[in-house]
């Protein structure tokens, strides 16, 4: 089957490439009769893009050097401003050395007072409450002798009236009946009419009072204000204690100020950058001085160019206008001795075109194969490897420069061939825009971290810390006056007085019967008796104790009242007293103790804090000038910014994209004179007018 079927495969094969080729070939004739037009466009567009991009070189020169010129003038004062910013760090410093009353001495003092002052303030409340205490008691002692003196008038005056009362009821009227019962009734009620309360049997403070006398002879307050002044003077101890250290200190701050400025003159960037800076000026010195040359040339280029396409553009134009002439002056009809003048004239322009073509071909191939050979190996060994970064990985080839060292950037720079530092990483650096510290390696020639080291300059302020002697051995919070003073008024028995009897006594009622209900209830009874000498009398008798009762019962009731109150609380103070006063001396042997033995690890604790604090000032300010200097300090990107003028724009997309666009479409234009010269030699046969007419032989 396969050996029949074989020929209708290829011819079916055929036909496909005949319907695929066809319209192929129609488009690529098609291209070919507007390619020789599109490609004196091309060399039009090239060449005035070339000259339009030669005038802005001047342009983009200046302001590539002056980006490199700010670079290399402002790094300097850069360097001196990091530099000078130590006075700011160092004032800071000397603020809190001067304040070392309040930071260290106060850092000591807040470590301390959680301990301290709670038990001042608890000896302090004590001595208060002494001295309220000794003053309650007087007050009560002095109204129980009022008391005392109100019972006594009382019991006088109930005596009276239960006298008269007594008289009274001897009336012969309380033998009638039925008086004789109300005056029983009287005089049985008569027993009520007595005091119920001796005062005279409490208990007597004067004891307790002489005790809080003799302790009110040491003044507690007094004692415990000298506590405080004491503690709070530990500040001003500190300050005293490290005049000296505070000294040193100041002293080694001015002379690590020396060694900084020192750093600036080590520091190789601006040695780099001088070095740079001849460079510079040489280059653009000769920049300024073939620049105005490069014009020049680039203007006899640019007409020889336009030459050029225009003469590309006269063999379009004659062999447009062969045709066009050709085309409208042809006649079918007439014989080649006998064609019309525009037919023959669209002959001769075609025939000229192959001329020209014929004549200039080889000139313009000449052009295109320079053209193409600077361009294309510009392109292929410069343009692109640069761009990929194969050029720098080339020149960066151990021993390619030069045949004794392994790398020539390190080499040239440091004159250490083996330090590992290559143009691509150099680029790349400052293509990031990376200080020159870091991008040239400086370190291999002056290592700034060893220079800035924290421990180099801060090691002198940490011996200083460490070894600062502060001396408070002085504090005495309650000395034993104080002490006794305490002790005095625990034991002033104030704790055991019979405060059950005396809230007993204060608690009752001064008479056995309220007289306000005796003397309503007698006068009650007065009223039912018939007039007459006992009924007045018992009417009397009953006003007596209302007056009785306003007069002196109620200012005694006060009096209880009060007393019972200011026991009362007198009481609930002195509760527990042994236990209180053995509490706060316990709280005030563990703080003194505690101030003895453990405030000079405090100190020390708080030294390390504060000078570690100082220290910090310094960590961050090296730390500061380090990252800057060897970070940001103479950033490069303007090296980068210049190497990509040159290289990039300048000779790639300045002139060698152009030249390879010029070659290309002038290369273009004349390739295709080729079967533009077959088809105008084809055409004039048929266009021009001939001297003889075509013979055939009709056998």
């Amino acid at each position: 089957i396969i050996y029949y079927e074989i020929g209708i495969i290829i011819c079916a094969v055929l036909g496909l490439l005949f319907i695929i080729l066809m319209p192929l070939v129609g488009f690529v004739f098609s291209l070919c009769r507007c390619c020789n037009n599109i490609g004196i466009i091309y060399g039009f567009v090239a060449n005035q893009h070339i000259r339009t991009h030669i005038e802005k070189t001047r342009k983009l020169s200046e302001s590539n050097f002056n980006d490199l010129r700010t670079l290399l003038n402002a790094t300097p004062g850069q360097i001196d401003y990091v530099l000078e910013q130590y006075t700011t760090t160092k004032a800071r410093a000397f603020s809190d050395l001067d304040n070392i009353k309040l930071l260290l001495g106060g850092g000591i003092f807040e470590q301390l007072k959680p301990r301290v002052v709670p038990v001042l303030d608890d000896i302090k409340a004590m001595a208060e409450e002494i001295q309220e205490t000794r003053e309650t008691l007087v007050e009560v002692n002095s109204i129980l002798t009022d008391m005392r003196q109100l019972s006594a008038n009382l019991n006088n005056s109930l005596s009276n009236v239960k006298r008269n009362l007594e008289q009274a009821l001897t009336d012969p009227m309380c033998s009638v009946h039925p008086v004789m019962t109300t005056c029983s009734n009287i005089m049985n009620s008569l027993s009520l009419l007595n005091g119920s309360i001796d005062f005279d049997q409490l208990p007597s403070l004067d004891e307790q009072i002489g005790n809080l006398n003799d302790t009110l002879q040491t003044n507690l307050s007094s004692l415990v204000q000298k506590g405080y002044r004491s503690f709070n003077a530990i500040p001003g101890i500190v300050q005293n204690e490290t005049v000296n250290v505070v000294s040193d200190v100041k002293m080694t701050l001015d002379s690590i100020g020396s060694d900084i400025k020192n750093i600036s003159k080590n520091i190789p960037i601006q040695d780099k950058l001088s070095n740079f800076i001849r460079y510079l000026n040489d280059t653009e010195n000769y920049i300024h001085h073939h620049l105005p040359t490069l014009e020049e040339y680039d203007s006899y280029r640019w007409l020889g160019s336009l030459v050029v396409c225009c003469l590309l553009t006269l063999i379009v134009i004659f062999y447009f206008l062969g045709l066009l002439c050709g085309t409208y002056g042809y006649d079918q009809n007439a014989t080649p001795t006998r064609r019309g003048c525009v037919s023959n004239t669209g002959g001769i322009f075609l025939m000229v075109g192959v001329g020209f073509s014929f004549f200039f071909c080889w000139l313009l191939m000449t052009i295109v194969v320079l053209t193409f050979v600077v361009g294309g190996n510009v392109e292929k060994l410069v343009c692109e490897p640069y761009q990929n970064k194969m050029l720098f990985q080339v020149l960066d080839t151990p021993y390619l420069l030069n045949a004794d060292w392994k790398y020539y950037l390190s080499g040239m720079v440091f004159n250490k061939p083996d330090i590992h530092l290559t143009f691509e990483q150099v680029y790349s650096d400052c293509k990031e825009n990376k200080g020159i510290y870091t991008t040239l390696k400086l370190e291999n020639t002056y290592n700034i971290s060893e220079h800035l080291s924290i421990k180099e300059h801060t090691g002198n302020i940490n011996d200083n810390f460490e070894n600062m002697n502060i001396r408070i051995d002085n504090i005495v919070l309650l000395d034993e006056a104080g002490r006794r003073n305490l002790m005095d008024f625990s034991s002033s028995g104030i704790d055991k007085i019979d405060y059950g009897a005396f809230m007993a006594a204060t608690g009752k009622n001064p008479t056995k019967v309220n007289l306000l209900s005796f003397a309503n209830d007698l006068e009650v009874k007065a009223n039912h008796l018939p007039p007459g000498n006992l009924k007045q009398t018992l009417k009397n008798n009953a006003g007596i104790l209302r007056n009785i009762h306003r007069d002196e019962i109620i200012p005694l009731q006060k009096l209880m009242s009060a007393v019972h109150q200011k026991l009362k609380e007198l009481q609930q103070k002195s509760s527990g007293l042994g236990v209180k006063v053995a509490n706060i001396i316990l709280f005030l042997d563990s703080a003194q103790d505690f101030i003895t033995n453990r405030i000079s690890t405090i100190i020390a604790e708080e030294s390390k804090k504060y000078g570690n604090t100082i220290i910090s000032y310094f960590e961050h300010y090296l730390q500061w000038v380090k990252i800057s200097i060897t970070e940001q300090m103479a950033a490069c990107k303007p090296v980068a910014t210049a190497l990509d003028s040159a290289i990039d724009v300048f000779l790639c997309s300045y002139i060698i994209d152009p030249l390879n666009l010029f070659w290309f479409g002038i290369g273009k234009a004349t390739a295709f004179l080729l079967p533009a010269i077959i088809f105008a030699v084809k055409l004039a046969k048929y266009y021009r007018r001939m001297d003889s007419e075509d013979v055939y032989d009709d056998e």
